[in-house]
């Protein structure tokens, strides 16, 4: 099947993006608004951008009428009226119902923390509270937000951080800085509902040393 994304309805591209970028890892992003209320919500267009410095982002598309997402009106740039900060906590298998729980469209400067019964647990540089049960968390400051369709139903944003600080769980990590996976455990969306758990790992060298097995 050969398919003209432009003649598509947006919700079928959007299968097509969901379906087909798998398995993606879930950015449990919280936030805090510029009045001080705490916002926490899941996205599963996530990725790291760079470690030097280091860098991450992460996105939330608009609304289905083209407002912008609760998290993006918190964390994008104070000029813009945001507070210029979040923090990206690892959705892991201990709260996996919250993190799916975390996506119900609460009106503007409602807690999904206390919705969903996560605490909070203050950070060490930015404003917005980590997940306290989260293994992992990124403190961001917002370097940039970058707009794909201003204002369109389900226009794209990615919201580029500067991770000023990390939390990890001290039975998560070694003193080189190598991440357990298992105490991480880690969860990853598919397409739809789907969801994925990181337990199924293996090991393979690089470039030509792959090819010889």
């Amino acid at each position: 099947m050969e398919i003209d994304p432009g003649q598509l309805e947006i919700r079928d591209r959007y299968k097509l993006l969901i379906g087909g970028i798998v398995p993606r890892p879930i950015a449990f992003v919280s936030t805090v608004s510029p009045d001080g209320r705490p916002n926490l919500a899941p996205f599963s267009f996530f990725a790291g951008v760079g470690s030097n410095p280091l860098t991450l982002l992460f996105c939330p598309a608009n609304k289905d009428d083209g407002s912008e997402k609760d998290t993006l009106i918190n964390c994008k740039p104070v000029e813009e009226g945001g507070t210029g900060e979040f923090v990206v906590n690892i959705a892991s298998e201990a709260y996996e119902r919250q993190v799916a729980g975390a996506a119900e469209p609460l009106d503007y400067g409602q807690s999904e923390f206390d919705f969903v019964g996560l605490e909070m647990a203050p950070s060490a540089v930015v404003r917005p509270a980590r997940v306290a049960l989260s293994p992992m968390a990124f403190e961001c400051r917002t370097d940039s937000v970058i707009r794909t369709n201003p204002g369109a139903p389900a226009g794209g944003n990615i919201v580029i951080g500067r991770v000023v600080h990390v939390f990890v769980a001290d039975h998560a990590i070694n003193e080189r800085c190598h991440v357990d996976p298992e105490a991480l455990a880690a969860i990853g969306r598919m397409g739809g509902l789907g969801y994925c758990r990181t337990r199924d790992r293996f090991e393979m060298r690089m470039g030509r040393a792959a090819l010889r097995g």
